[in-house]
């Protein structure tokens, strides 16, 4: 671990002249691996972020503008951040923060930025060359970002669960085909009045309710620019008013615009991990 007085940078992303970086997208999150570089200015997202560095390091800066750098650095959901992963070729995890496996790695994290030891990613980092240097002979995407992920926890999964209301009320989230799912509504479908129902949705999620929705539309936009290629096809498709308002939130939320997508090669993939059923 280090903490770095770092100059200013240049915008980040994921690029490189040796390879177009791969994302593999689902609904909820990505996995992007390749060479990285620049800095991203300080943000904030409702997805755990975590990025692991098969070759270099990165380097983390929490809200008190501390930076911290290593080989594995893991953000806790709705922490603002900012991320310059230094000419590193690695990975970038988003994990469903409501998921099964989002739900062990936060209960672990006992600070809002962690460095990981180097012992404890060893396994996982090779498995991640080997994916990058010949994906077909290495395991599928999905496989890789569970044992990934599941490799920073430890122990048993944690016996607190997600209340059965709001897990009912995600699951008609997930399967919706639009995201228009208004606050009154969502309390009328488990039986509570709006206001009882926003301060239990803040309570167990961490961030009100229709802060909530407008993460699931950029998470829907992220799928829908790597299928159209096009900000405001993308806009259109995920319930933006325009690409104006898309490339605000994007750049609100992931400190980037979302023009850096473009330069990459895209999968479209089912969600790596395992959706908390509502009792």
């Amino acid at each position: 671990m280090a903490d770095l007085n770092k100059p200013a940078a240049k915008p980040g992303g994921f690029y490189s002249k040796e390879g177009l970086p791969r994302w593999y997208l689902w609904d909820g999150g990505y996995f992007a691996i390749g060479k990285a570089g620049g800095e991203v200015p300080m943000h904030a997202h409702h997805a755990i972020q975590v990025f692991l560095a098969f070759e270099g390091r990165a380097a983390i800066r929490g809200p008190d503008g501390t930076w911290l750098a290593g080989r594995g650095v893991i953000v806790k959901p709705d922490v603002e951040h900012g991320f310059d992963a230094q000419g590193s070729w690695g990975a970038m995890l988003f994990v469903d923060a409501e998921s099964a496996e989002g739900l062990w790695l936060r209960a672990l994290l006992t600070q809002d930025i962690t460095v990981v030891p180097d012992a404890r990613l060893a396994d996982c980092l090779g498995e991640l060359r080997r994916f990058w240097e010949d994906p077909l002979a290495a395991k599928d995407a999905g496989d890789l970002v569970r044992h990934c992920v599941r490799a920073l926890c430890a122990g048993s999964p944690p016996t607190r669960k997600l209340d059965a209301r709001v897990t009912k009320v995600l699951a008609a989230i997930s399967k919706a085909e639009d995201l228009r799912l208004s606050l009154d509504d969502a309390a009328k479908l488990v039986h509570l009045s709006p206001d009882r129902f926003a301060h239990l949705f803040k309570d167990e999620l961490g961030l009100p309710f229709r802060r909530y929705m407008l993460w699931r539309k950029l998470t829907r936009a992220m799928l829908a620019i790597g299928r159209e290629r096009s900000i405001a096809d993308a806009a259109h498709g995920s319930d933006f008013a325009d690409a104006a308002h898309l490339t605000r939130t994007f750049n609100e939320m992931f400190g980037i615009p979302p023009s850096v997508m473009m330069r990459g090669e895209f999968f479209e993939i089912p969600s790596p991990f395992t959706a908390v059923i509502p009792a």
